[in-house]
């Protein structure tokens, strides 16, 4: 199977040790508040896999998950747990930006390294490794935006409401479609990262602002808005942003769909476990490195699939099952290389 480094599935296995000479063992718990898409499940899969992937060099990488739907407090549940279990780290897909702060000084004083992915948080004591959502966002609102000629009515299907990296995605294309003043947003809903909600909203957007031109939704929903505008037979006069599952990308071959998606890889959290163990392997972070708003993120890239790379992205999801994202992880040498004097 065709494999391209820009949507890389395999893990790297190179060794990395310059530091740790000597086998070590560390305990990881994983924290997943949410199950509600196989992106979800993917993430931890990969995450699992990485840590597995540690033992080639010589490091014993034990997790523990928690992933379950829980609220903010179930999910400082999660955390404390951890803390009690005597983890060496924790890595977190967290369902607030600030909720998190009190536990997280709880575990930095018990010496337990914390690190946020997919969502970013205020905590001083944590880190964040994973994409930059607003920027994330601005990459499609912009492609959406060029692909119209800069002027259209355009809709917006968002996750859910309150949640981190829903609110940095708004913030995105709020402020890219602010720059193009034939660009007007008639309507945002909210539909829950569910296709079928996906699916509904379009259905309602189309019956009531019938003459829109482009559509900006995320994820899984981009699957189900694409459905909707199919069976309104309005696939050749609407442009829409898309998605990264296999399935959806047969379909976007078979209808000829205009639209492009950026890639959150679920690989996100391999990433961020990759950038623990080198963190606990006493490897130093390099001056400068952190962004973000909150000043404690580390940035991985963004892929972005349009009809330019479609070719390499069909091959690297063939054979895979619907459900299966396309990924990417950044793996210990690479991260090495991004992040590490």
């Amino acid at each position: 199977m065709k494999r391209t480094s820009m949507f890389l599935t395999a893990l790297a296995t190179a060794t990395v040790m310059a530091t740790g000479a000597f086998a070590q063992t560390f305990t990881i718990g994983l924290s997943n508040g949410w199950v509600g898409s196989e992106w979800r499940t993917q993430m931890i899969d990969e995450a699992v896999a990485a840590a597995e992937a540690w033992a080639l060099n010589g490091v014993t990488v034990n997790v523990i998950v928690q992933s379950a739907n829980v609220d903010v407090q179930g999910q400082i549940a999660h955390v404390r747990n951890y803390i009690n279990q005597g983890v060496d780290a924790i890595i977190i897909n967290p369902n607030s930006p600030t909720a998190f702060d009190p536990i997280f000084a709880q575990a930095a004083a018990a010496g337990i390294l914390t690190i946020s992915t997919d969502a970013e948080v205020s905590s001083p004591d944590a880190l964040y490794v994973g994409i930059d959502q607003k920027g994330w966002a601005m990459m499609s609102a912009a492609w959406l935006a060029e692909e119209l000629g800069g002027t259209g009515r355009v809709v917006a299907i968002n996750g859910i409401a309150g949640h981190p990296a829903n609110q940095m995605r708004v913030e995105g294309y709020q402020e890219v479609f602010a720059g193009f003043p034939g660009i007007e947003l008639v309507n945002e809903v909210n539909a829950n990262w569910d296709q079928a909600q996906g699916q509904q909203a379009m259905q309602t957007i189309l019956a009531t602002f019938g003459d829109i031109d482009g559509v900006w939704v995320q994820d899984g929903m981009a699957d189900g808005a694409w459905r909707a505008i199919e069976d309104a037979g309005r696939v050749g006069d609407i442009v829409a942003t898309g998605e990264i599952r296999a399935d959806f990308i047969g379909r976007w071959a078979e209808q000829g769909y205009t639209t492009g998606a950026s890639v959150n890889p679920p690989g996100v959290m391999a990433s961020a476990l990759n950038v623990a163990v080198l963190k606990l392997l006493g490897t130093e972070l390099k001056d400068g490195v952190f962004e973000g708003r909150y000043g404690n993120a580390l940035y991985l890239p963004i892929p972005f699939i349009d009809q330019g790379v479609f070719d390499d992205v069909m091959a690297a999801v063939d054979g895979m099952p619907g459900h299966h994202s396309v990924s990417e992880v950044v793996g210990p040498d690479a991260a090495r290389n991004m992040f590490f004097q």
